[in-house]
């Protein structure tokens, strides 16, 4: 069976979910999937080219066509809770997320990752602004609402099963001061 850059990329992201950076190297993957590392070359010069084109991979699925799937609902509140359901449930499918977090110090990772935490910080600001905050309200909810959102995977990760997601009472929360405010 011949791969595609797209099969190595998704290949390449589940070793990341999984084992986390020192996963995502050439050889394992090609056995992984029973392929020959000339297979993995044939489609990335090296371990960085398929790494970048992984994380880049996880910043168009995992942000922006998150944002594009949360801004099809019509209220700021049901964006807030639709993105909390939409990445609070990914994250229970395996961890990326936390991967990338421990990777933040690679020079792959790093600006992709910083990239990707500045437009996710920067989408919800838009939302709590849109909710009736001021603009230095907003961010901070967004730093709060990010700040759970990475608590949850995290937990997730290390306590399988013991946590569950609590949408309601976030959004709930994060929210309350414009509820009041708007009623």
């Amino acid at each position: 069976m011949r791969r595609t850059r797209d099969d190595w990329t998704e290949i390449a992201l589940r070793a990341l979910a999984e084992g986390g950076l020192p996963a995502v190297a050439i050889e394992p993957l090609a056995a992984r999937a029973g392929a020959t590392k000339g297979s993995v070359y044939h489609h990335f010069p090296n371990r960085e080219a398929l790494l970048k084109a992984t994380v880049e991979r996880w910043e168009r699925e995992h942000t922006e066509k998150v944002i594009e799937l949360v801004e099809a609902e019509k209220s700021p509140r049901d964006k807030l809770r639709t993105l909390f359901e939409t990445v609070l449930d990914r994250t229970r499918k395996g961890s990326v997320e936390m991967a990338l977090q421990a990777g933040a110090g690679n020079e792959v990772i790093g600006p992709v990752l910083q990239r990707v935490t500045e437009r996710r910080l920067g989408y919800l600001t838009e939302l709590f602004e849109q909710l009736g905050f001021d603009a230095e309200h907003a961010r901070k909810r967004a730093l709060i609402a990010f700040s759970l959102y990475l608590g949850q995977v995290q937990m997730f990760a290390t306590l399988p099963g013991l946590v569950e997601p609590m949408v309601d009472e976030a959004v709930q929360v994060l929210t309350q001061a414009a509820i009041a405010h708007n009623a």
